[in-house]
């Protein structure tokens, strides 16, 4: 019982790998090839090369992934690293070369027009991205590339994946047209958000930090209008010495203009922070073992 328990996780962390890929190769097939949109990474290049030799671009996918795929074991974890991101790889490439096979959709498309299909294809490989992600793995190419970088490197993510992908993009503009390349670009950014928010959910919330005078009124007035809790931390100001109360509060993105009212109401010298949190988890928000 214990052992089945612990396997479930992962049997779920495999098949949101094996559903993800699944959606990015339909993406691919179904919106960016017949559009000449370059996906970036491994899957951008074999695009390219397809262009001028009609190669399978699955199988080149999962020829361009080895090299990358024995710097990720030798870099990125391992057997862990490997077991996910080979299967989320093998998969892609699978896929991909084997929808056109299926007649299930037109060989040309669902439509010519370039912005539904850079629209689409970055919705739809987005979400594909976010739950393989979410499974703890990798996509394989320029995902590893990117967290080589970063990890060794000290390169943010996002500045490893415009290395990597302006330079494939840059490519598919000499080959398919700039007009082609700017969609490109413009597919690639909504990717990036589309997987960002199947990552973290849709609970990104608002995080305040009010430092004023009168914290107690300003305390009453939130849990009585707002109906959030409110914790006060001690502070005290480093130019004047003075105890100064903080109030924390976390709010969703509906409230924030009614909190900032209602502090300048009771205090117009208060000094606000806003911040952003990807999740809240207890009372009020999403219950915490549900987690």
């Amino acid at each position: 019982m214990n052992s089945a328990k612990r396997l479930l996780p992962q049997f779920l962390d495999y098949l949101l790998i094996v559903l993800g890929a699944a959606i990015q190769a339909v993406a691919l097939r179904l919106f960016l090839v017949p559009a000449n949109l370059a996906s970036g990474g491994v899957s951008g290049i074999s695009q390219l090369i397809n262009h001028y030799t009609h190669w399978p671009i699955g199988l080149m996918v999962l020829i361009g992934n080895i090299p990358l795929f024995l710097l990720g074991w030798r870099f990125l974890g391992g057997r862990r690293f490997a077991l996910r991101t080979a299967l989320a790889i093998v998969i892609y490439s699978l896929v991909t070369d084997l929808l056109p096979r299926l007649n299930i959709f037109p060989a040309n498309g669902i439509t010519d027009d370039i912005f539904l299909n850079s629209l689409y294809g970055a919705v739809i490989s987005g979400v594909g991205y976010g739950l393989v992600y979410r499974a703890r793995g990798t996509s394989g190419g320029s995902d590893i590339l990117a967290r080589i970088l970063n990890h060794y490197r000290g390169i943010p993510m996002t500045q490893s994946y415009l290395m990597v992908d302006s330079a494939v993009i840059l490519a598919a503009g000499f080959v398919f047209g700039w007009k082609q390349a700017l969609y490109a670009i413009i597919t690639l950014y909504v990717s990036g958000i589309v997987s960002e928010t199947t990552l973290e959910g849709a609970g990104t919330v608002r995080t305040a930090l009010i430092i004023t005078s009168k914290a107690d009124q300003v305390s009453q007035r939130v849990l009585d209008e707002l109906e959030r809790g409110v914790t006060i931390l001690q502070g005290t100001g480093a130019f004047t010495g003075e105890d100064r109360p903080v109030l924390y509060c976390v709010i969703t993105r509906a409230e924030v203009s009614q909190l900032k009212a209602i502090v300048r109401e009771i205090d117009d010298q208060a000094f606000i922070v806003i911040g952003q949190a990807h999740e809240a988890l207890g009372e009020g928000f999403k219950p915490l073992q549900k987690s």
